[in-house]
C-alpha cells in the first residue's frame, strides 16, 4: 500500500538540491554531489524520514507553516529520487574516474530538473513514472489516505 505525502516535502527538497548543486559548480566543490546521492537513497528507502533535508522540513519547518494545502502519492517523487541517485552516483563516479566534465554535466543536469520542479511544479522524474505505470497498465489509484 502507498502513502501519501506532503506536496512541500519534494518542493522544497528540490528546491535545497538545485542551490547546492548550482553553487557547488560555481565554487568548483564537487562533494556535495555524492552527499546529496545518499541523502536521495535515504528518501528512496525510508520516505521523507530517510533524507535529511525532508526530514528537517517535516518536523521544523512545516509545523509552523499549518496543514498541506494538498499531499501527493508518494511513489512518483520516489521514483524521481531513484532517478537523481542514479545520476549522481554516475555523476561521482565519473568524477572519481577523472571526467570532471561529464560529472558536472550528469551533476547539474540533476539540478537543473529539480530547479524546474520546485520553481514550477514541473517534476520530469514523476511523470515518467507516471507515463512508465499506464503504459504497462499497472497505475493505480492511491486508496490511503495515510500521510508520512
Amino acid at each position: 500500500m502507498s502513502s501519501m505525502i506532503d506536496s512541500r516535502i519534494p518542493r522544497f527538497n528540490q528546491a535545497v538540491l538545485a542551490a547546492v548543486v548550482f553553487v557547488s559548480f560555481l565554487i568548483g566543490f564537487f562533494w556535495t554531489v555524492p552527499l546529496w546521492a545518499i541523502f536521495l537513497l535515504g528518501g528512496v528507502i525510508a520516505g521523507p524520514r530517510g533524507n535529511p533535508v525532508q526530514a528537517l522540513v517535516r518536523y521544523l519547518v512545516l509545523p509552523r507553516l499549518g496543514p498541506p494545502s494538498s499531499v501527493e502519492d508518494a511513489r512518483p517523487p520516489r521514483f524521481a529520487a531513484s532517478l537523481g541517485f542514479l545520476f549522481l552516483s554516475l555523476s561521482t563516479a565519473s568524477y572519481l574516474a577523472g571526467l570532471h566534465t561529464v560529472a558536472w554535466a550528469l551533476a547539474l543536469l540533476v539540478g537543473g530538473l529539480a530547479a524546474v520542479a520546485a520553481l514550477f511544479g514541473l517534476c520530469i522524474g514523476c511523470e515518467l513514472y507516471v507515463w512508465i505505470m499506464k503504459s504497462k497498465g499497472r497505475f493505480l489509484q492511491l486508496k490511503s489516505g495515510e500521510l508520512i
